[in-house]
């Protein structure tokens, strides 16, 4: 018989590091998500009208894949958020609804032919999405840990490093 043992990365983190960096996350998706706005309602409409048809297209495109992968990312950050605060279960992190929605990526053709604003809202919410989908495939792999005939056992602690370095660093900086 296997049981699971629900731990999180999160969790052996200081609860304070971990709400900072939730909370410094979610600011620059917001933010991000508010210079997206701005330039696809204004500037964005008379960059768009400068391309091709096919140009066109492919830049309506991308503002929506942008838009789509700042909301997937706002909603984990806020699902972490009610996690940390305890109205989401430790188990429940593993459900489908609370993983961090599936968002496709910008070919590289189409990028180069993105007007220059349009290009940096492209790559830099494919960053923040990468970097959020990494921490998120972290605290997955922390937190699901299958041990045989129930018997409790903890993670392996990691010795020293450089991540560890930073994290300390990190630590005594806030």
């Amino acid at each position: 018989m296997c049981h699971a043992i629900v731990m999180s990365t999160a969790e052996s983190l200081d609860p304070g590091l971990f709400s900072r960096l939730v909370d410094n996350l979610y600011v620059e998706a917001m933010v991000m998500a508010d210079e997206a706005r701005s330039y696809f309602d204004r500037q964005g409409l008379q960059d768009k009208e400068e391309l091709d048809v096919i140009g066109r297209l492919s830049f309506t495109c991308e503002s929506l894949k942008v838009t789509t992968r700042l909301m997937h990312v706002i909603a984990w950050l806020l699902t972490q958020k009610a996690w940390r605060r305890g109205e989401i279960p430790d188990e429940a992190l593993n459900e489908t609804r609370y993983r961090l929605g599936q968002a496709t990526s910008t070919d590289a053709d189409v990028l180069a032919v993105m007007p220059p604003p349009a290009r940096d809202l492209v790559t830099g919410s494919e960053a923040l999405y990468e970097r959020v989908r990494r921490l998120q495939e972290s605290m997955v792999r922390a937190r699901t840990h299958v041990l045989q005939d129930g018997a409790e056992a903890a993670l392996p602690t990691a010795g020293p490093g450089p991540a560890r370095d930073l994290l300390a660093r990190l630590e005594r900086a806030f």
